[in-house]
């Protein structure tokens, strides 16, 4: 490659238009861990066959890249090797800066562009260095290194040119925009950092949630059911301690949202941490929340959606698409139902922002709020002890439980077809099982069941503790992992549509209910929490 020089030394790379790998098996060699998209099947599949199992193939394809931006991943290095010509120029644009937002800060983008008499089996354009710069500068592109070179098969007019660039910073206005709503927006309440917080939350911890914006070219499409049932768990425990969210506001008064679902939920002692992606509720409690949810998808729309604008301009930075939910007898928290109540459009870049910039950004928008918070108090002469508005703003995980998973794995030790660790593939009895949460608690608190599994107790407690799978252990655990989950959850009619409702709102690139599938997006779940965190990596061995 004729930019090696410049490459990033290790890091996430991604291959676009990989054909059968053979650029994604010399990154692999490099040390890269290495995503390569290929649309077509043949490709992939001798891509597969061919090269390193470690490799992770995806079809997707230019201009929209949609699987790829799903997964939410930031990438240190991005090759595009003779693909660019044979992409249509009115989409060269859009690819461009989809490729781009696909980068993280210093990440680098490689490009070979092939100039000559177009291949038989394939339609291709007319490109040139000097288009890949004009798009650079359009997109906040720095040019590293421009390179001619003759065709190594020695075909009669054919020649190549490589281009490489590198993203300076973020690459967007995401940040100051972002800043700016938190800090410089004027404010006559605490709805615009609540809507902010709920659109973070969501991006932290139901990523699967979000879908490729029907409307907009760069944008995300969140389900308004979700924003606003992230937006009544956070406001919860702050009314129920009284704490003014507005001017001359104590409690629920005055409060656009508080209504009627809204005051049941604080009358009857609702926990907000029950409020949650998966939780199943019966009629009356289930017709409050779907009451709160309508209430604040309502006040969402004609207020902080609407009056958060871009800087210097009229125009909403959000834009709200009403849905309509139907009453039901009880109510199930899945994200096709939360879809029911409409649609909140975020701008891309924001969205991306928020994905990897979440640990830094919501500890800003808390102390905004709490700082918010003891001015309206001080108007009303409301005491606010020092600390407590931090943490009533504390987001509450549930509380940390394994007592699901072990009961259905005594059931499968005691009666049922045995139970092997899901690590080691030792045999358990009761007294050596552990329920193991695989992405570990303490970097990511989340007890959804796919989370959970079988464990020898002294590998758990003395080995894996708190670290995380290694990629040749979750490979290796595969087939264990995906026999666990259909013998402890899809054979109990209970604990099916538990499972894939957590599953579907939490792991990205799901589709249907197949187990590899599942598992497949467990992994990338499980690489975003390794790129993102750097969590220490656990490597077993017998």
């Amino acid at each position: 490659m004729q930019a090696h020089g410049l490459l990033p030394k290790k890091g996430l790379a991604l291959d676009v238009g990989a054909g059968s790998g053979r650029d994604a098996a010399w990154l692999k060699a490099q040390g890269y861990d290495v995503v390569a998209v290929e649309p077509a099947d043949g490709f992939r599949l001798e891509g597969r066959a061919r090269h390193s199992p470690d490799i992770r193939w995806l079809d997707d394809q230019l201009p929209s890249l949609d699987q790829v931006h799903r997964l939410g991943l930031a990438f240190d290095l991005i090759v595009l090797s003779a693909v660019w010509q044979h992409v249509v120029p009115t989409d060269r644009a859009r690819a461009f800066r989809k490729l781009v937002t696909l980068l993280r800060a210093g990440g680098v983008m490689v490009l070979t562009l092939r100039s000559g008499p177009a291949p038989e089996d394939r339609p291709m354009f007319s490109t040139s260095s000097g288009e890949i710069e004009g798009l650079a500068r359009t997109y906040g592109m720095e040019i590293l290194k421009v390179h001619a070179s003759h065709d190594l098969q020695g075909r009669e007019g054919v020649s190549w040119t490589t281009v490489c660039l590198r993203l300076p910073d973020d690459g967007t206005s995401a940040l100051p925009l972002i800043r700016g709503i938190v800090l410089g927006d004027e404010k006559s309440s605490t709805y615009k950092l609540g809507l902010l917080r709920a659109v973070a939350r969501i991006a932290e911890q139901t990523p699967a949630a979000a879908t490729p914006s029907r409307e907009l070219d760069d944008a995300v499409d969140l389900p308004l059911g979700l924003v606003a049932l992230t937006w009544v768990r956070l406001y919860l425990p702050l009314i129920r301690l009284g704490m003014p969210q507005a001017p001359r506001n104590s409690g629920p008064d005055g409060l656009s949202f508080a209504k009627a679902g809204f005051r049941a939920l604080l009358a009857d002692g609702t926990d907000a941490s029950d409020l949650r992606v998966g939780s199943v509720f019966d009629a009356e409690r289930g017709g409050a929340i779907a009451a709160a949810i309508t209430e604040t998808a309502r006040t969402i729309t004609a207020m902080p959606a609407h009056f958060t604008r871009f800087p210097n301009s009229e125009q909403p930075v959000f834009a709200v698409q009403r849905g309509r939910y139907g009453r039901q007898q009880g109510l199930e928290l899945g994200v096709d139902q939360l879809r029911s109540w409409g649609t909140l459009t975020v701008p891309g870049n924001m969205w991306r922002a928020l994905s990897r910039f979440g640990p830094w950004i919501e500890p800003m928008l808390v102390t905004e709020w709490a700082r918010l918070i003891r001015r309206y108090a001080d108007h009303i002469g409301f005491a606010v002890p020092a600390g407590s508005a931090e943490a009533a703003l504390e987001w509450r995980e549930p509380v940390r439980s394994t007592t699901t998973a072990r009961f259905a794995a005594q059931k499968l030790v005691a009666g049922g077809p045995g139970l092997s660790c899901v690590w080691t593939a030792r045999r358990l009895s009761e007294a050596k099982l552990d329920v193991d949460h695989c992405l570990p608690w303490s970097a990511w608190p989340c007890g959804d069941l796919w989370n959970l599994a079988p464990c020898d107790s002294r590998i758990n407690r003395h080995e894996k503790r708190d670290r995380l799978p290694s990629a040749a252990m979750f490979a290796e655990s595969r087939e264990r992992i995906i026999t666990w989950w259909h013998d402890a959850y899809l054979d109990d009619a209970a604990l099916r549509h538990r499972f894939l409702r957590e599953a579907a709102a939490a792991l990205p690139v799901l589709q249907g209910e197949d187990l590899g599938d599942i598992f497949t997006a467990f992994d990338w779940r499980r690489l975003r929490l390794l790129q993102e965190q750097r969590v220490p990596e656990w490597h077993w061995s017998a």
